[in-house]
């Protein structure tokens, strides 16, 4: 209920702030990372827990935020770089910001490698769900959030 609660809210959130095809495809990658996360965890047979939820939740919000940041260099380069196609425009914002996307990634990634190495069996599923997570996340923001606003745009 809560990671429903939340997407939901992010969905008017980007629809404000953006406008709705960007939060579509938001809530679409978002998904996407909730169900492969829990698809892993299914496959592994470990079991749900509420750290387990405070993970997927966390999950979203990281996504969440690198799918924003490429949206937003998407809306900036709308604007700067009109002589382009809208799928041109997508893939230079990606280019532009896949740098910092890959840096804040593998950061993370170290961090919660480490707590999962060293953290204990209290914490040892959560950190796990968060390297799952991050992956997926930083996979989601660049090939199913984009191509996603691609297509809707093209539908037009």
């Amino acid at each position: 209920m809560a990671i429903i609660s939340a997407l939901g809210l992010i969905l008017i959130y980007i629809s404000i702030r953006f406008e709705f095809n960007f939060a579509l495809s938001a809530i679409a990658a978002l998904t996407h990372d909730v169900f492969v996360t829990l698809g892993i965890f299914s496959i592994m047979g470990y079991e749900i827990s509420l750290p387990i939820i405070a993970a997927f939740l966390t999950i979203v919000g990281y996504s969440l935020n690198d799918t924003i940041v490429i949206f937003d260099r998407i809306r900036e380069n709308v604007k700067s770089l009109k002589r382009l196609t809208y799928t041109q425009v997508v893939d230079h914002s990606i280019n532009d910001s896949l740098s910092r996307t890959i840096i804040t990634s593998v950061t993370t990634f170290i961090v919660v490698l480490v707590l999962w190495l060293f953290g204990g069996e209290v914490i040892n599923l959560f950190a796990f769900a968060m390297m799952v997570g991050v992956i997926v996340g930083t996979y989601s923001s660049i090939f199913v959030a984009c191509p996603l606003v691609v297509r809707l745009h093209a539908g037009k």
